[in-house]
């Protein structure tokens, strides 16, 4: 029987690991969950990863095959472009001549019956990537310097910062993030995401004006197990809107 899953992108913006050899890498992490939104956990699960040039359904330009395992709360993290290769050349996609965007599919039963997951555009790295090819085209070095996602601690209650785009909030402590209206420094596509840790509960409130998954002046709660990690994703999708997944 076929199971239908969902998928968190925990980095959407990846982090991208460039080194003066090829293949380049980026890595991926995401939390798989049942038809029944709970979590599959402690599994060997099957997972493809396709790399689309231009549009969501456009040329597969790159693909692969990773056999890993699920955790204990869901998680299962891998590099891309160090899977089994299908078809393609990871370290030869042209970044500049995006855009791109990963489609990810999974059998949770670890075998080549894979249910299509999502498509997400990628944002952050193509650039860092890109950077490497720039170089290399005007002659300079072939390493470019890895990008990674920031971690910020957060354990009083506070608005959204520009400081917060496309990096990681840690949240330690009960408190409360509010997404603020007309928050311009946020782009459409831009992603945050979201860790509460060890007991504590991450609020997602908006603000007036502002809508979180449809709903306006919504909000998210992110409530953790003392001893666990409960980890969620953020994503603007218009002037005042976001989405927010992993509740």
């Amino acid at each position: 029987m076929k199971i239908a899953l969902t998928i968190v992108l925990l980095f959407v913006a990846f982090t991208a690991k460039v080194f003066a050899q090829s293949p380049e890498k980026m890595s991926y992490q995401a939390i798989i969950r049942g038809q029944n939104n709970s979590l599959v956990v402690n599994s060997k699960i099957s997972l493809k990863v396709i790399v689309h040039q231009g549009t969501s359904t456009g040329t597969a330009v790159y693909q692969e095959t990773h056999s890993p395992s699920t955790n204990s709360n869901g998680l299962v993290s891998l590099e891309i472009g160090s899977g089994t290769v299908v078809t393609g050349n990871f370290s030869q996609i042209a970044w500049e001549k995006g855009p791109y965007f990963i489609e990810t599919q999974v059998d949770a039963t670890g075998g080549s019956n894979y249910n299509i997951i999502g498509v997400t555009q990628l944002l952050s790295v193509p650039y860092a990537l890109h950077a490497k090819t720039a170089d290399r085209l005007i002659g300079g070095t072939t390493t470019a310097p890895a990008v990674r996602a920031t971690v910020i601690s957060f354990t009083s209650s506070r608005s959204i910062a520009s400081t917060d785009i496309n990096n990681t909030i840690e949240c330690t402590a009960s408190a409360t993030f509010t997404l603020t209206a007309n928050f311009s420094s946020m782009l459409v596509g831009d992603t945050i995401n979201l860790e509460a840790h060890n007991g504590a509960i991450l609020t997602i409130q908006a603000a007036s004006g502002v809508t979180i998954n449809y709903n306006a002046n919504g909000s998210a709660n992110f409530t953790s197990a003392a001893g666990n990690v409960r980890f969620g994703f953020l994503r603007k999708t218009g002037t005042n809107s976001y989405i927010i997944s992993g509740q």
